[in-house]
């Protein structure tokens, strides 16, 4: 049975890094959400109506194209997603659909950081370069207003990251994934 990983944090947590070794472990496609976002940020100012309708449909468009992946391919997704908003838990049933339309095991991670180390990562230079979130004033005001989603249903990963590499973090969930999925975690070819 192929599996969609979906891991969800707070901006600056580490979910792209985290991600992309998740995915290399698990012999995975990653979609992650900036690669949804970036998009409309291109296009419009978040201000602008335009801007979530362009990125609601980019999403739905690439979780069509997601459903008809071959059988046994491996996902990991990526989201920064909160308890209080309703159109959060909608992105995330979005995941849960795509799982049963694959025939995959969904399988939630949930990171989590301290807020200071958080807001330490947040200011890397190469976030912006992706257009990601740097301002910890901003972040600092949606880790006091939210709380993360941890979805109810599903197998879930809670892994508190404040002190973990990347490396760390990605072994630890693969570890996990493994014994969720009820069989070994892959490892991707050298090289790949």
């Amino acid at each position: 049975m192929s599996l969609v990983v979906h891991i969800n944090g707070w901006p600056g947590v580490g979910k792209l890094t985290i991600a992309r070794l998740l995915a290399g472990t698990l012999n995975a496609r990653l979609l992650d959400n900036h690669t949804l976002i970036n998009p409309a940020e291109a296009m419009f100012a978040r201000t602008d109506p335009a801007y979530y309708s362009f990125r609601a449909d980019i999403r739905v468009l690439a979780f069509e194209r997601a459903a008809q992946l071959p059988q046994g391919v491996n996902l990991v997704l990526t989201d920064a997603i909160a308890q209080e908003e309703p159109r959060h838990h909608a992105m995330f049933a979005d995941c849960v659909t795509l799982a049963d339309r694959l025939g995959a095991k969904l399988i939630s991670v949930v990171l989590d950081c301290a807020a200071e180390e958080n807001a330490r990562r947040l200011v890397d230079a190469s976030r912006r370069e992706l257009r990601k979130l740097d301002a910890p004033d901003i972040l600092a005001e949606i880790r006091r207003a939210s709380t993360l989603l941890r979805p109810e249903g599903v197998p879930r990963i809670d892994l508190d990251v404040t002190h973990l590499t990347a490396e760390e973090a990605a072994a630890r969930i693969a570890d996990r994934v493994s014994g969720l999925a009820g069989e070994p975690a892959r490892t991707a070819p050298a090289g790949s």
